[in-house]
């Protein structure tokens, strides 16, 4: 289905006043069902603790103990398996957010020591978390194995050609590193390093202005792990360069994968929930995780066509669980957005032009 609309420009060049009618051609998109299976996050489960973990390196028996590991990391595009395994726990009380991350590593070694330098020039361990969902006023957190950290502030991804804000800090942040191994003697073969962390609710804040802490809800969260290729010079650890003097690209690995190699598309990232309860069990995705994908798909689609100058499809249908679902353009107040109601909790998303999700209870 194609309609046709009609527009007037009027500028001035050289003196003369010109109008200009440009016609415009919208397509609608329709189709019966999901090209291609809807790719699902990750969902973790972090229980509710009474004894806080103490954020020294050493992982304690008892306090870990209760707690699972997460499925271990995947390539950043969800294709390969990585080379070292990676994997996490998450607890949580009143006061903060406790990480434990596990990552083997052959080869112990960093050399970046100043709070918010690139830390993901050395192997690193990162944190992000989105705690609304909207993919917008989210939250990273770097560490490498000298336990320097990088935390920033993103308004928005970098899709938006926006800067992130590496002024801010994460007030009372613990973080601490354990080494099995010896770090930058590359005259043995190490084995593992484990990095804790305590995240205080309150310093979250800036990305969760309502101050709630996650008790029994999800939170959108991802976790990272970037590896290098290194070389030895004079003893030594480098990044490793090739022929022509360039670096060879770094290793993502990744707790849910993105599908792309880029962290900074919130909208792919993980669920944590934050459980207080011990039962557990029937806890799953959000009803609505699937359909957020579906529509973040095909808001990329239609973004890459704005961009490329293609025309944009106002109407694109398909179904999930046997329901029909629609992804509609529309325009309020001159501001472009795409709209779906889910045909399971009657909620009406809408996706504005520059990617933020915006969530209305239907009346």
């Amino acid at each position: 289905m194609m309609y046709v609309l009609s527009a007037t420009f009027q500028f001035v060049k050289k003196g003369y006043l010109l109008t200009v009618v440009l016609l415009l051609i919208c397509a609608c998109k329709t189709s019966t069902a999901f090209e291609e299976e809807v790719p699902l996050p990750k969902l973790y489960i972090a229980n509710f603790t009474s004894q806080a973990p103490k954020i020294d390196g050493v992982v304690e028996p008892g306090i870990w103990d209760k707690a699972s590991w997460s499925d271990p990391f995947i390539d950043i595009e969800g294709k390969k398996i990585p080379k070292y395994q990676t994997r996490i726990k998450l607890v949580w009380d009143q006061e903060h957010c406790y990480i434990l991350a596990q990552l083997k590593e052959p080869h112990l070694w960093g050399n970046l020591k100043q709070r918010d330098t690139v830390v993901f020039y050395n192997n690193d361990f990162e944190v992000f978390i989105d705690p609304d969902g909207d993919t917008h006023d989210y939250m990273e957190l770097e560490v490498n194995l000298l336990n320097t950290v990088w935390d920033l502030f993103l308004e928005k991804p970098y899709r938006n050609k926006t800067k992130a804000d590496s002024g801010w800090d994460i007030e009372g942040l613990q973080t601490a590193v354990g080494l099995s191994g010896t770090l930058n003697d590359p005259s043995d073969i190490d084995n593992l390093w484990y990095l804790e962390m305590a995240l205080p609710w309150k310093s979250l804040e800036r990305g969760n202005p309502s101050g709630q802490i996650p008790e029994n809800n999800f939170w959108r969260m991802n976790f990272s792990r970037v590896n290098w290729d290194h070389e030895l010079k004079k003893g030594r650890y480098y990044r490793k360069k090739d022929s022509l003097g360039n670096y060879l690209p770094e290793y993502n690995w990744v707790w849910s994968p993105q599908g792309v190699i880029n962290m900074h598309e919130p909208e792919r990232w993980g669920y944590v929930y934050f459980a207080k309860s011990e039962n557990t069990d029937t806890i799953t995705l959000p009803k609505d995780a699937a359909l957020l994908q579906w529509m973040y798909q095909q808001y990329r689609s239609q973004l890459k066509k704005i961009k490329t100058n293609q025309t944009t499809d106002s109407l694109i249908t398909s179904t999930l669980n046997g329901n029909t679902i629609q992804f509609k353009r529309m325009t309020q107040n001159d501001t472009d957005y795409w709209e779906t109601q889910s045909p399971q909790t009657k909620i009406i998303y809408k996706i504005l032009h520059n990617g933020k999700l915006l969530v209305f209870k239907s009346p």
